[in-house]
């Protein structure tokens, strides 16, 4: 027998990312945006709020903003299957060699998700936040991780057949091992990505490397991009049939 679903509880969580989205935002705009009652969202944002997901953001009257618990949440005792915890090191060595800003994406319904990163110390630098959405089309990331996917689960997550210069690009990627994206997405930057491996051949996720075009000269994207293959390919050993490779354990 089919079971109901909640429609207040799927509204208030539509309060909830709306206000992750447009934060600092008052409740007649998310009535608006939701197109719902407004003493319905004010009801929303009061159990959120209580409940310590969102706060009233000191000093603007009427405007709410997400607290910090959903972060603590992302952030668990790393089990031994965690799959930042693993490349925690690798990511630390990429940053120490390099000296740019160094993050690690997973797979998330048709995007990808920072999960970790490690900031360059140069005054110009490039800096992916932990939780921003990476496009599925387009970013080195994504040019990385869909190289590798049988061309069923690339029409899959692109929503059409990959055109012809998409297909020879992902042929490109798989021969050198890694993707590189000349400021298609952020003019003036360079980010260099290879896939996460498990097994020999299934990407679980992408290892990037980001700075602007004055660093990440033509001379060093070979050898940046030797290293995240490298490290892409050397440290996932085969996933337990029990464990999801695309759980975000953040």
């Amino acid at each position: 027998m089919a079971v109901k679903r909640s429609l207040s509880a799927g509204r208030m969580l539509s309060v909830f990312e709306l206000v992750a989205r447009l934060q600092p935002v008052g409740v007649s705009v998310l009535a608006r945006e939701l197109a719902a009652d407004k003493s319905a969202v004010q009801r929303d944002i009061m159990t959120l709020a209580d409940a310590g997901w969102i706060r009233a953001v000191p000093g603007l009257r009427g405007q709410w903003e997400l607290t910090l618990h959903a972060l603590s949440l992302a952030r668990p005792p790393h089990s031994s299957h965690s799959l930042r915890h693993r490349l925690r090191p690798m990511l630390e060595r990429l940053h120490e060699a390099t000296g740019e800003t160094v993050y690690l994406t997973l797979p998330y319904q048709k995007h990808f998700i920072v999960v970790d990163a490690l900031e360059s110390q140069h005054l110009l630098r490039v800096v992916p936040s932990i939780g921003m959405s990476v496009p599925m089309q387009g970013s080195a990331t994504a040019r990385a991780y869909l190289a590798f996917l049988p061309p069923h689960e690339q029409e899959e997550l692109l929503g059409a057949p990959p055109p012809a210069a998409m297909r020879d690009d992902f042929a490109l990627t798989r021969a050198r091992g890694y993707a590189i994206n000349d400021g298609d997405v952020h003019p003036g930057s360079i980010a260099i990505a290879a896939p996460v491996l498990t097994g020999p051949s299934q990407p679980v996720g992408a290892l990037v490397v980001v700075g602007p075009n004055e660093r990440i000269t033509p001379e060093r994207r070979a050898e940046i991009g030797q290293a995240l293959k490298e490290a892409g390919q050397g440290v996932m050993p085969a996933w337990p049939r029990d464990v999801a490779p695309t759980t975000i354990e953040a």
